[in-house]
This record gives structure tokens, sequence and C-alpha cells, in this order.
């Protein structure tokens, strides 16, 4: 029984102990100097799980020295609807709010019925997400889109 219990215990501290030491975990020498070239990030999102891997990105960027001017998520699809006040990302974008831009495309939030009085507050509408990818790959972002 005792091993069984071992296993257990030892199960459970590897599950909640893995996040945090990922979270912790700063980026090589070598990637930190090819970042340092650009202080603008761009990130196109339609999942939660995107969303909160790319504000997670933002405090690992940080922790490695990584400067950062820039910092912006464009979100579209039904995810939109998850960026209400209300919701559980307010909480998490509220620790974000005033560092990370978060524009949301208004072609979705019309779709979805999602006003932007509805919307976490910093968040700002933009007429599409493919418009706003666009001008910031035009003002040199490094952009990536999921």
């Amino acid at each position: 029984m005792k091993p069984f219990l071992y296993t257990i215990i030892l199960t459970i501290l590897t599950v909640f102990s893995g996040p945090m030491l990922v979270a912790q975990e700063k980026f090589d020498a070598e990637i930190v100097s090819d970042l340092r070239k650009t202080q603008q990030y761009a990130f196109g999102v339609s999942e939660e799980r995107h969303f909160k891997g790319v504000l997670h990105l933002y405090d690992k960027l940080l922790a490695s020295g990584v400067e950062i001017t820039d910092y912006e998520i464009v979100a579209k699809g039904k995810f939109v609807k998850n960026l209400v006040k209300g919701s559980e990302l307010e909480d998490l974008y509220e620790e974000y709010k005033g560092k990370v831009r978060v524009s949301v495309c208004s072609v979705a939030m019309k779709k979805l019925g999602v006003s932007e009085d509805q919307l976490i507050s910093g968040m700002e509408p933009v007429p599409t997400w493919t418009l706003r990818v666009l001008q910031l790959q035009a003002k040199g972002y490094n952009v990536l889109t999921y």
C-alpha cells in the first residue's frame, strides 16, 4: 500500500510543480541575443489557450532579459466572446493591462453580439483581425499567428 501512496504523492507533486518550473524557466543566451534585435511583438490568436500562452510568453521574455517596447495580441473568431467583463480572462488580463495591448476583431464582435462596452477594460476593437496584423507587420513588428 505504501508504494502506491508514494506514487500518488509523487505524481501530484510533479503535476502541480511542473507549470511553476516552466514559468520560471528563462531562454538561453543565443535566443535572447536574437530576440533583442527587435522590441515589437504581435500575436494573432483565436483560442483561449493561445491567448494565455502569449501572455505567459511576455513574462518569460522579460525574465530572460528581452526588452519589449510594444507587445500586442490581436484576437479573432469565437474566442472573442471570452474577452468580456466578468469572464475568467478579465482577472488574468488585469495583470498585463498597460503593458500588453489587446486588439479585438470588430467583425467577430459583430457576429458574436459582443459590444465594445462588454469588452474587458483596456481592450480595443479594430476593424478586422487581418488588417491589424498586416498593419503591425508593416510597422516592423515580429508577428506570429495561431
